[in-house]
C-alpha cells in the first residue's frame, strides 16, 4: 500500500514520492527594480496542527496540515533541496497556483503549467510574474485584499500555502531508478579508477541560498488572525518548463499538505514557544558582506507568465511602504550558482 503521509524532518516537510520542502526566512526586497536572489536568514519552524488540537482554531483542525510563524510583511522562499526522486510539485497561495495563477486543482496541467519540476527547480521565491522573474512571497493578513488570493479571486477565504506532490508513473519511475543505479555504479567505478570527481548525481539539487553549513499548558482554542501571501519586489529567477510529457506523471497526487501561517503572538499562545526574532534589517545584512545569488540553468526553459499573476499588485500598494533606505549588494557579493522521520502530518478538508 502506498504511503500518502507527509512527515516533518526537523523543519523540512517530506512529501510522499520524495519531494522535500523547507520554508526559508529572507530579506524583503524593494518593490521597484529587479534584484538578485536574497540570502536566507534561517528556516521557519514548522509544527503539526494535530499536536496542538486544543489551542489551534477549529478551522485549522479541520484542514489539518502544519503551521509556521510569520511577521507582517516578512518575506520567505521555498527550498526543494533534499528531494530524492523526480516530483511535480504544485504550490498554492490561498489555493491560487503560484505558477499559473489558476484555481487550485488536483490534476497536473500543461497549458498553462501548474507545477514546478523537482529537482530541476531548486527553489521558488515568489509567484511567476514575468519572463525570467518572480515576485517575492510576502506575508500579509487576510481581509485587506492584499494577498494573491484576494487579488486573483476577489475573495480571501483560505490563506496559507498549499503543497501537492505527484510522482512519476510506475513505468517511468522504474526507468528512472534503473538509470540512477547505473549512474551510481559509473560514479563508483570512476572513483575506484582514480577519476577526479566521478559522475554528477542528478538529484543533488543546488544547496539553498543562505542555508546552514551544508551551503549549512492547553488554552482554549479560538480563532487566530489569518495570514496569507501577497507579493513584494521582483527578482531574477526562472520557473522552469517541464520537459517530460504529462503522461510521465501519475494521474493522482502522492500527497498534499496545508501550511497555515500564524502571527508570532498566536504562535506563542498556540505552541508555548518563542517565535523567531524579527528579521535582520537589509542595510546591516548588506554591510556584513553576506552573499546574494544569481542562478541560471542553460539547459532549462523558463515558463511565460500568465495573465492572472501579471496584474497582482505589491503589498506596499495596499498598506504603504515602510522600507528603510535600500543598500543594494556590491557586485562581488552576488554569487553565481550552477551553469521520513516524525509522525505523519494529518490532512483534512480543504
Amino acid at each position: 500500500m502506498t504511503d500518502t503521509s507527509v512527515r516533518i524532518d526537523g523543519n523540512r516537510l517530506l512529501l510522499p514520492g520524495g519531494a522535500a520542502v523547507r520554508f526559508v526566512r529572507t530579506l524583503r526586497l524593494p518593490e521597484t527594480g529587479t534584484h538578485a536572489l536574497p540570502p536566507g536568514l534561517g528556516e521557519f519552524p514548522v509544527r503539526r496542527v494535530a499536536d496542538y488540537a486544543d489551542t489551534v482554531p477549529e478551522a485549522w483542525r479541520a484542514r489539518g496540515g502544519v503551521m509556521l510563524p510569520v511577521y507582517l510583511r516578512e518575506a520567505m522562499w521555498l527550498s526543494f533541496a533534499g528531494t530524492t526522486e523526480p516530483a511535480a510539485l504544485q504550490v498554492g497561495v490561498g489555493k491560487v497556483c503560484a505558477v499559473s495563477g489558476k484555481p487550485w486543482s488536483d490534476r497536473l496541467a500543461r497549458d498553462p503549467q501548474n507545477y514546478v519540476v523537482l529537482p530541476r527547480q531548486p527553489w521558488l521565491d515568489g509567484i511567476n510574474s514575468g519572463t525570467g522573474t518572480v515576485r517575492q512571497f510576502v506575508a500579509v493578513p487576510l481581509g485587506m485584499g492584499a494577498t494573491v488570493e484576494g487579488q486573483v479571486t476577489g475573495e480571501e477565504v483560505w490563506g496559507g500555502v498549499q503543497l501537492q506532490a505527484f510522482a512519476l508513473g510506475d513505468a517511468e519511475l522504474a526507468r528512472w531508478r534503473e538509470e540512477e543505479r547505473r549512474r551510481r555504479e559509473l560514479a563508483r567505478s570512476a572513483a575506484r579508477s582514480g577519476g577526479a570527481y566521478g559522475a554528477a548525481m542528478p538529484m543533488a539539487a543546488p544547496a539553498a541560498p543562505g542555508a546552514a553549513p551544508a551551503h549549512a499548558g492547553a488554552a482554549r482554542a479560538r480563532s487566530a488572525p489569518a495570514m496569507g501571501l501577497g507579493v513584494g519586489g521582483s527578482m531574477r529567477q526562472e520557473v522552469y518548463r517541464d520537459e517530460r510529457p504529462l503522461t510521465d506523471w501519475a494521474e493522482r497526487p502522492a500527497g498534499r499538505v496545508f501550511v497555515h501561517l500564524v502571527t508570532p503572538p498566536e504562535w506563542r499562545r498556540i505552541t508555548g514557544e518563542a517565535p523567531p526574532p524579527s528579521p535582520v534589517d537589509r542595510a546591516a545584512y548588506t554591510r556584513a558582506g553576506l552573499p546574494w545569488y544569481d542562478y541560471y540553468d542553460q539547459d532549462a526553459h523558463d515558463l511565460a507568465p500568465t495573465d492572472p499573476l501579471q496584474d497582482v499588485k505589491p503589498v506596499g500598494d495596499w498598506i504603504g511602504d515602510d522600507h528603510e533606505p535600500w543598500q543594494p549588494p556590491a557586485q562581488q557579493q552576488v554569487r553565481l550558482l550552477k551553469d521520513a522521520p516524525g509522525a505523519p502530518v494529518e490532512d483534512g478538508d480543504w
